[in-house]
């Protein structure tokens, strides 16, 4: 690695080392980026699931985009002064298929979903969560209690659905996508990683190896294991902070997290099927991030799900240091160009697209978050 690359490490460690655990730990979980309900986590879960499924849960996925609007909306709403108080009223006016409860205006898209609720996806019932929500969230001592229940409701029907096929891959049933070793257990250094393979994993190579960047405390990785996908993937996550390392590896002790550079990856080419990456290209100078898209995408053999959340239909980056990292508004274009000098085919998703396209949700927090589905234009054997 070059100087100006581990200067820019060195930046980079320190900028989030300057935070407590605790903070880490809380950090892009709660609220808009709750992962049950953000849309990118989402998307980034189905991912996975498409993969190592063979693409058989579409109208699960379908409902989970839907529930993803809805409680969004939902949150939101009660967030707002005063319209806490107002939940009752609005359940009345969903109940009476009415537009709007006493000055709240419901959107179409939600109304909708009510009256589709409860609703069939093969063997599985979809609860009325919207109901449940408005129901079981509570004002107390001036504070929302939202309701736990309905926000989890598509981790419990993925852990439920996601069980059987685990199941079913163990008795002889449909395999998953194998790893190119079946004796390779992935990770960033496999002779020196001092972290055990998950307890789940098998030697046999049945479950196909996954790679996240810049992981986090284990931010998503929480919502992989609670939604029952962690139990059928073979999982390395790396970050450059050694704080956050040991919050995800307190939190999940026998899963192999390390702390790892993504200048730099001690993997060999192609050493996983699918990579994951969140909320990291805009924190870098243009010159690192050429390197890093080159990196992981040299160490991924099958696809990558990227998630940013600064990208915009604009000619060419623009640059913005602040403190010791960037905080870069990325050009679509130029970004989808890289990773497809790298030699991956890119579908771009707009956040705020894709949800007013799917159930006509025009309120994403967020107008330039943006998730490239890639895939290999070359599969590597």
């Amino acid at each position: 690695m070059d100087q100006f690359l581990k200067d820019e490490s060195e930046k980079l460690a320190r900028s989030w080392d300057r935070h407590d655990e605790e903070w880490l730990r809380r950090y892009l979980v709660a609220g808009v980026e709750d992962p049950r309900l953000n849309a990118q986590s989402v998307l980034s879960r189905h991912f996975l699931v498409d993969a190592i499924t063979a693409g058989r849960f579409g109208l699960l996925m379908a409902q989970e985009y839907r529930f993803s609007a809805v409680m969004n909306w939902l949150t939101a709403l009660v967030r707002r002064p005063g319209d806490a108080a107002g939940l009752e009223t609005v359940l009345y006016a969903l109940r009476r298929r009415a537009d709007n409860a006493e000055g709240i205006e419901i959107p179409l898209f939600v109304s909708q979903a009510f009256a589709r609720l409860p609703a069939a996806v093969g063997d599985l019932t979809v609860p009325n969560y919207i109901e449940a929500f408005l129901s079981g969230t509570k004002l107390a001592g001036g504070q929302v209690l939202l309701d736990e229940p309905s926000l989890n409701t598509f981790r419990n029907l993925w852990s439920q659905t996601l069980g059987v096929e685990l199941r079913r891959s163990l008795v002889g049933g449909i395999p998953f996508p194998t790893v190119p070793d079946p004796d390779h257990h992935p990770g960033l250094n496999p002779d020196l990683d001092p972290s055990p393979p998950p307890a789940s994993a098998r030697s046999d190579g049945a479950r196909a190896s996954v790679l996240e960047a810049a992981c986090g405390s284990a931010n998503d990785y929480r919502f992989l294991d609670a939604y029952g996908i962690a139990r059928l993937i073979d999982y390395t996550g790396f970050d450059l902070c050694e704080k956050n390392i040991a919050n995800a590896r307190a939190l999940f002790p026998g899963v192999r997290f390390e702390v790892g550079n993504v200048f730099e990856l001690p993997a060999a080419d192609c050493a996983f099927d699918f990579c994951l990456v969140h909320d990291l290209f805009e924190h870098l100078s243009l010159k690192a991030l050429e390197v890093a898209v080159r990196e992981l995408c040299r160490v991924t053999r099958r696809g990558l799900c990227v998630g940013f959340f600064n990208l915009d239909e604009i000619r060419e980056h623009r640059v913005k240091p602040v403190e010791e990292y960037h905080w870069n508004t990325l050009s679509m274009a130029r970004t989808k160009a890289l990773f497809a000098g790298c030699g991956f085919a890119v579908q771009v998703i707009h956040l705020g697209s894709f949800l007013r396209q799917q159930v006509g949700y025009d309120q994403t927090h967020n107008p330039n978050a943006y998730t490239f589905v890639l895939r290999r234009s070359s599969p590597s054997q």
